[in-house]
């Protein structure tokens, strides 16, 4: 266990999505969770927000009108599972002074306006962003530039191999990282060197591993990676933790359970990411801190 430390010198980590594609619900998927993408950061007190999947709501509801009056979002990329939630976020519905962003970096440097305000009105949603009453800003980047905020803090981005593109983001603070690495298809040859510098010596590394190796050759071309190649990868980079993410939908707690007993065999540190699982990175040469939350019941 580590000691306690002010919550200025931690990052924290909070999965309140895991799924990929689609969600998946029933009692052989409780361990795991069913939602799809959305990952909690804090820096200290600073909050992000990775991916606005299904997952989304569940934070919303969590965070309720105590959320930052500016909220920052940053998206992968912009298939169904990783923006579905948006409308569903509750401190949007609350406060008419809250500003919500979304950042967005595969797209040759626009932003997720237009595509958003497309998906989110009739005929296919009865209701727009700009109809909820917070204000939403919609700012786009080139992937592999870094993001800089009004506070200093710096995002490093990297473009990665996805239909469409995708964007991998890597937090810095009070001498820890993390990275987010999904959507993502591995590469020949592999590891891929420009990404394996990109994650090189962090802490931990979130990692599309949607597929076992076994499963790949029937999914290759639909841009998900195997937890195979993200520990080859991991291992290559000096990670110090990997955290399978982006979990099929048909992956049962009985599959992902038995998947994360054969990976820790390859890498002891590695796990599959469970819904609401938290953890702790602290400043200085603390250890890791782990904390499991088990997940709420319907």
């Amino acid at each position: 266990m580590t000691s306690r430390v002010e919550p200025s010198d931690q990052i924290q980590i909070k999965f309140w999505g895991v799924r990929g594609s689609t969600c998946a619900s029933g009692p052989q998927f409780v361990e795991f969770g069913g939602h799809t993408p959305c990952v909690e950061i804090r820096c200290g007190e600073r909050l992000f927000i990775i991916d606005a999947g299904t997952g989304l709501a569940a934070l919303g509801t969590e965070l309720g009108a105590s959320a930052p009056k500016e909220v920052d979002i940053l998206l992968s990329h912009l298939h169904l599972d990783h923006i579905g939630g948006l409308p569903f976020f509750k401190p949007a519905l609350l406060s008419k002074d809250r500003v919500i962003r979304t950042y967005c970096g595969h797209l040759e440097g626009e932003s997720a306006m237009a595509p958003l305000e497309r998906l989110f009105s009739p005929p296919l949603f009865p209701v727009r962003l700009g109809q909820l009453p917070a204000r939403f800003e919609h700012h786009g980047f080139r992937a592999g530039e870094p993001l800089i905020f009004d506070d200093g803090t710096r995002i490093e981005t990297h473009l990665l191999n996805h239909p469409g593109g995708a964007t991998g983001y890597r937090f810095h603070h009070r001498g820890r990282s993390v990275c987010y690495v999904s959507d993502l298809e591995h590469s020949e040859p592999w590891p891929d060197a420009g990404l394996t510098d990109f994650i090189r010596d962090a802490d931990l590394v979130i990692y599309d591993g949607m597929f076992s190796d076994d499963e790949y050759p029937g999914c290759r071309g639909w841009g998900h990676s195997t937890w195979e190649k993200g520990v080859e990868l991991a291992k290559a980079a000096n990670v110090k933790s990997l955290a399978v993410f982006h979990h099929y939908p048909g992956h049962d707690d009985m599959f992902l359970k038995a998947a994360e007993a054969t990976m820790q065999i390859a890498m002891p540190s590695a796990f599959v990411a469970r819904e609401r699982q938290v953890i702790t990175l602290s400043a200085a040469e603390e250890e890791t801190a782990a904390e499991q939350v088990e997940p709420l019941q319907a």
